[in-house]
């Protein structure tokens, strides 16, 4: 059974990281074009496989690699070849493909996908091409039957590829469409690393704006940052030069006294948090998911991973799986302080939240891509592999780092004891309530990140590549400063009112800037794009969701991680009797 289990394991490595090829060609040899999907220009991702329309396959049968992987069958990459003999280096004259005969099923087919403005994607050598179906004009419908590909080379490599559709022909019931092709290739001084430059908008991702919008929310930080350090530090030494004074009142006098304030609360203040399972799986998947974002941001500035089909998703998977241990780690040592002792159910749900999210949203999606016979449904194969990385991989390395975790750092070392008995929580003014605090505390976060999420939403949902992971890295950091800095204020004003529900409160008060960034999707969704039908919007907004879910999670974990610090810290300065 071990062998077995070692054996799947590396099968998945390889399967998602299976395309050997090296892009590198000698004089004649075989270069492949492959047909990938078609779908209307205003919903990007509702793609359909290339043949779903009458067009037909080149007369040439076979060729000699295919590969495969994963991360393409995820994003519904459909890859078909194309029958086109082409061959490195060598012009191919205008070549017929094959001669349909319009029926009346072929025709309505064409001439809708003319009316809904359908694109298709191919691939040479991994370079995306793009082309359009046909276009109206007068009322008439016209489809392109004559594919001009300009292939550039340097050396021994595909640098540049450039596609002209012309030859328009009318779409009429009993019309014969020969459809032809040609390939010419030229020299070019484009070096291979830079080949990927061609697809990149500068103009738009590095545009006054983002700039100016980086600079805002990098003061915004100094700003934030100067004036919480200001107004604690003040307020603090005010409150332990008060504390310092009522330690020096007989207890009469302190019983006369006016005592409040958030060293009343001491005695309660390191109390476990309610539902402490599912708390300390969100945290645990908050520190996972924090490195996971990192690592990638930071691959994809030192790799370029933009420019290889696929890459960013296999290297988000390969990374989540590896980073299990760390989930566990956290999520396992915080529960076990906390008095848990159910540990096996909570390392369960810490490795199986998100994949369960994950998979559930897909599945509901998939049910409708299967409807539309759209490229984006998941083979059921794929399902099975996606099963086994969380079985094999991701579910032994969470119960590793759980063990690691309990042993190591499991015993509790609060500051303060705590009361058998808890206190009861004061009244206080409507503003100072938990739920107000959540609500209020994402809107700086939000409001730091705004503009960005504007760039991010433009390159997954319109004909953009994001390439500008600088700013993304950068923004990220913003992110986190920003988070800690004002969920530390709230919790010191959630505090002070004498209410120490302060886990859930700082958690959720950080992670309510998903709440903005959803709401922010429905403004995109309505006023930026042009996307229509039950596919599009239910892909649009079921992402969406576990895309702000995610993000919640992490701004949670890094509030409630800044918020421990602060409040250990100022309870470990202050003398209880």
């Amino acid at each position: 059974m071990y062998k077995q289990c070692i054996f799947i394991l590396l099968y998945l490595l390889l399967y998602v990281h299976g395309d050997e090829h090296n892009h590198k060609y000698e004089q004649h040899e075989e270069v492949v074009l492959w047909m990938n999907t078609v779908g209307p220009y205003d919903n990007r991702q509702e793609t359909y496989a290339y043949f779903s329309l009458p067009f037909c396959v080149g007369t040439k049968q076979g060729i000699s690699h295919y590969h495969e992987t994963l991360t393409e069958q995820l994003q519904g990459v459909e890859l078909e070849f194309s029958g086109y003999d082409i061959q490195f280096r060598d012009d191919t004259p205008q070549t017929e493909v094959c001669m349909v005969e319009l029926n009346e099923e072929k025709l309505k087919a064409f001439v809708y996908a003319v009316k809904n403005q359908y694109w298709y994607q191919m691939y040479i050598d991994d370079l995306p091409i793009w082309g359009v179906v046909g276009k109206e004009e007068d009322k008439k419908y016209y489809i392109y039957t004559h594919k001009k590909l300009d292939i550039g080379y340097n050396g021994n490599q595909i640098v540049d590829v450039t596609l002209t559709s012309e030859h328009k022909e009318q779409l009429t019931l009993g019309a014969k469409i020969k459809f032809t092709y040609e390939v010419n290739w030229r020299a070019s001084d484009v070096k291979f690393k830079n080949r990927f430059d061609k697809y990149l908008d500068p103009n738009f991702f590095q545009h006054r704006i983002h700039w100016f919008s980086i600079f805002n929310s990098f003061m915004m930080v100094i700003f934030l940052v100067g004036l919480v350090s200001m107004i604690l530090i003040r307020t603090l030494r005010k409150d332990y030069a008060r504390y310092s004074k009522d330690e020096e009142m007989d207890d009469l006098e302190r019983d006369l006294g006016n005592e409040y304030g958030w060293k009343q609360v001491h005695g309660d203040v390191f109390r476990p948090a309610a539902y402490n399972t599912m708390f300390s799986s969100l945290i645990g998947t908050g520190y996972q998911l924090t490195l996971v974002v990192l690592c990638v941001t930071i691959f994809a500035i030192m790799g370029e991973l933009y420019t290889e089909r696929g890459s960013m998703l296999s290297t988000a998977i390969f990374v989540y799986a590896a980073t299990a241990p760390v989930n566990g780690y956290f999520g396992g040592s915080l529960y076990a302080r906390m008095g848990g002792k159910r540990w096996i159910r909570q390392m369960l749900i810490s490795a199986f939240l998100v994949p369960s999210l994950v998979c559930g949203t897909a599945f509901l999606v998939n049910f409708i891509a299967i409807y539309y016979h759209a490229s984006r449904a998941i083979p059921f194969s794929t399902m099975l592999v996606v099963t086994s990385i969380c079985i094999f991989v991701i579910l032994p390395l969470t119960l590793v780092g759980s063990v690691v975790g309990r042993n190591l750092d499991g015993q509790p070392d609060y500051p303060c004891r705590v009361n058998a008995v808890p206190r009861p929580i004061p009244e206080k003014k409507w503003f100072m309530e938990p739920i107000i605090i959540i609500l209020l505390g994402g809107v700086l976060p939000f409001g730091s990140i705004f503009i960005e999420m504007y760039f991010i939403f433009t390159s997954f949902w319109a004909y953009k590549i994001y390439y500008v992971y600088g700013f993304m890295l950068l923004v990220f950091v913003i992110l986190i400063v920003v988070t800690v800095s004002v969920t530390i204020v709230c919790i010191y004003f959630l505090l002070n009112s004498e209410d120490y529900r302060w886990q859930w409160t700082s958690f959720l008060a950080a992670g309510s800037t998903s709440i903005y960034v959803y709401l922010y999707s429905f403004y995109y969704f309505f006023f930026k794009t042009k996307m229509y039908g039950l596919f599009q919007t239910a892909f649009y907004f079921g992402y969406m969701a576990l895309f702000s879910l995610a993000l919640g999670i992490i701004c949670g974990t890094v509030g409630y991680i800044g918020t421990t610090v602060f409040v250990r810290k100022i309870y470990s300065n202050v003398k209880i009797d």
